[in-house]
C-alpha cells in the first residue's frame, strides 16, 4: 500500500529514472598517443615513426600517416622469415611468400608496404619497432633530436587526427610505454 506522503515523490523519481536510463555514455573516439620518430643513423636514409592507436566505439581503418617534415611516408610491416627454407613468414604478408625463399633466408627480417590497417573497436593497434611502422623518406635536415614534429593520421571514415611526435636520434633508447 502506498503512503500518501510517498505518492508526490514517486512521480519525479520515476521521471528521473526514465531520463537516466535513456542516457548512454558518449561514443569513445579513436585516440593516437605515444608517437615518436627515430631519425636515421645515416642522413638521407629513411627514418621511422611509431605510435599507438586506441580504437573507439567502432572499428576504423588507418589509410595514411602524413608527415609534412618528410618528402614521403609509407606504412610498412616487418616480417620474420623464421623457418628453415623460408617456409613460413610471420606478419600480414606472410601468406604470399610461403615456400618462396631459400634456406639462406631463415631468420632474416624483411618488410613490405601495407595499404591500410584495421583498428579494432575498443582495441589497441601498435606501430612498434620490429613490426608495423611508418617509413619517412627524405626527412628535412631541420628536424633534430628533441624536436616535436606533426603527424596526421587519416582513416577510411571520419576526421583525421593530428598529434605531435617526439624526435629521437638513431642511438637513443626506445621510449618506455
Amino acid at each position: 500500500m502506498e503512503s500518501p506522503v510517498m505518492r508526490p515523490l514517486l512521480a519525479p523519481l520515476a521521471a528521473a529514472a526514465m531520463l537516466l536510463s535513456g542516457c548512454q555514455q558518449r561514443d569513445k573516439a579513436l585516440e593516437v598517443h605515444e608517437a615518436w620518430v627515430k631519425l636515421p643513423a645515416v642522413p638521407g636514409n629513411p627514418g621511422a615513426a611509431y605510435f599507438t592507436i586506441d580504437g573507439g566505439s567502432e572499428g576504423a581503418v588507418l589509410v595514411k600517416v602524413a608527415a609534412p617534415f618528410a618528402l614521403r611516408s609509407e606504412m610498412h610491416e616487418s616480417m620474420a622469415m623464421d623457418a628453415p627454407g623460408g617456409e613460413h613468414m610471420t606478419g600480414r604478408m606472410g601468406e604470399h611468400m610461403n615456400g618462396q625463399m631459400g634456406d639462406h633466408m631463415a631468420g632474416a627480417m624483411t618488410m613490405a608496404p601495407i595499404a591500410d590497417v584495421p583498428v579494432p573497436a575498443h582495441g589497441t593497434l601498435a606501430f612498434a619497432p620490429g613490426g608495423r611502422h611508418v617509413m619517412l623518406y627524405d626527412i628535412s635536415p631541420d628536424v633534430k633530436p628533441g624536436d616535436s614534429v606533426p603527424l596526421r593520421f587519416e582513416f577510411a571514415q571520419g576526421a583525421p587526427i593530428a598529434i605531435e611526435a617526439t624526435v629521437l636520434a638513431a642511438g637513443d633508447p626506445i621510449p618506455a610505454d
